[in-house]
């Protein structure tokens, strides 16, 4: 029996360039607009998906390492997704939409209020995904600085002062007599006076408590602090994790025992699986893609070395492909874990090729070595998750009509089909669809 899941959209590349560096780009959408927008989030909606989340990443990086950033468009430039969201919410009626927001970059008191302004203006269709980016908070203040868990023992603080801002209107403080020209009681509003470790700020908030609940907090935080901050504070944990039942079953079980910790019940998150899929028009396709991905050119190699180079901050590009990475290229911007990544267990005697080329290797979604396959297979794949107990997964890219319409055209029709994508929506906007099953 098909189990029901919640289905999103990570928009990868954040705020900016969608298509740049494929044939796509000569659509000719200008990145810069809306429109490019408003038409991916409507046909998220008509697909039936919860919500969208847009990634971001303030900083450019170090001085040094900017050109690495910019030069295709992998790092930057990105506007802020906070001021996207009303144009997305204008075009849709019931499609959450979830800017990534920094601690590090909002007052409380300033983000209570506008996060308020943007949930009742939406139709309560806000939701926050609360990073700790250490890496951009010089950007902001000297004392924005901190350490990993330092991050999130602010972002704790300011999550919990931004509710108690929200909070701080009791639910029979709105009066709105019209008999009696009363229209709030301030004897039902609570004062609100903090004073913590990172922040000082007094209430109560001058914004209209919520009716249908406070906006829905994504964290995709995978250590173990970051997963306690899911537990005590989160409505969806973007997950990333290998896809076979025992990572999938213990990853959930982090989750859950981390929100029992916290007072909560594990349904109160929703553990979204994230996972970038190439979906083809039959199985032979999906063998020649896999095929090809074995023996990469010297142009897939390059675009690999790219992308590489701006997320280690690192130019890989102007290395020799057939000599072993001098580690000591990575400055200690870089940290260990990503050059990990990159080495994977090659070790470091492999050439550059050698990580490259197991980057750019795909796998089938039929043998679970990859994620290129079929519609029907990738069905197959989120029914198993389904019985083991999953809650849904998020589809990964950017927001060009060509990639989701190439990830959704075949997709969608089969996953309605087996029962698994949600045909209507809940009445209550974003919190109402998360728990509506």
């Amino acid at each position: 029996m098909s189990r029901q899941q919640h289905f999103g959209w990570f928009l990868a590349r954040g705020f900016g360039p969608q298509g740049w560096g494929y044939p796509s780009l000569d659509w000719d959408y200008d990145w810069t607009r809306p429109e490019i927008y408003q038409e991916a989030a409507r046909t998220l909606e008509q697909a039936g998906f919860d919500l969208v989340i847009i990634e971001d990443a303030p900083s450019l990086g170090s001085a040094d390492t900017i050109d690495l950033r910019v030069r295709h468009a992998f790092g930057g430039p990105k506007h802020d997704p906070l001021l996207l969201a009303p144009y997305l919410f204008q075009a849709t009626r019931h499609l959450g939409v979830v800017p990534t927001v920094n601690p590090a970059a909002y007052l409380p008191y300033t983000a209570a209020r506008q996060f308020a302004t943007l949930q009742h203006l939406s139709g309560h269709r806000l939701g926050l995904n609360v990073v700790t980016d250490t890496g951009s908070a010089r950007h902001f203040s000297d004392a924005a600085q901190l350490g990993h868990d330092e991050a999130y023992d602010r972002a704790e603080e300011w999550l919990d002062g931004i509710r108690s801002l929200w909070n701080s209107w009791e639910p029979d403080a709105l009066v709105a007599d019209r008999s009696t020209g009363v229209y709030a009681d301030g004897s039902r509003m609570n004062p609100i006076r903090h004073r913590g470790e990172y922040y000082a700020f007094d209430g109560p908030l001058n914004a209209l408590p919520f009716p249908n609940g406070e906006p829905a907090i994504v964290s995709p935080g995978g250590s173990g602090r970051g997963l306690g901050f899911a537990g005590a504070n989160s409505d969806v944990q973007l997950a990333l994790a290998p896809l076979h039942e025992a990572s999938v079953r213990a990853y959930r079980a982090k989750i859950h025992d981390a929100a029992v910790a916290a007072g909560r019940r594990p349904s109160d998150i929703k553990v979204l699986f994230a996972i970038q899929p190439v979906i083809t028009s039959s199985a032979e396709e999906a063998d020649r893609i896999v095929a090809a991905s074995a023996h990469p050119d010297e142009a897939a190699l390059v675009q690999i070395a790219r992308k590489q180079s701006s997320d280690l901050e690192t130019d890989l590009t102007s290395l020799d492909l057939d000599q072993p990475i001098d580690l000591s290229v990575f400055g200690p911007h870089v940290s260990r874990g990503s050059i990990q990544r990159l080495i994977g267990d090659r070790g470091e005697d492999a050439p550059l090729r050698a990580h490259l080329s197991a980057l750019a290797r795909a796998g089938r979604i039929s043998d679970r070595s990859g994620f290129v396959g079929t519609a029907e297979e990738f069905a197959d794949l989120v029914e198993e998750l389904g019985d083991w107990g999953n809650d849904g997964v998020l589809l990964w890219g950017d927001f060009h009509p060509v990639t989701l319409h190439r990830t959704l055209d075949e997709l969608v029709p089969v996953l309605r089909r087996r029962g698994i994508l949600r045909r209507e929506y809940a009445d209550g906007g974003l919190q109402a669809n998360l728990h509506a099953f």
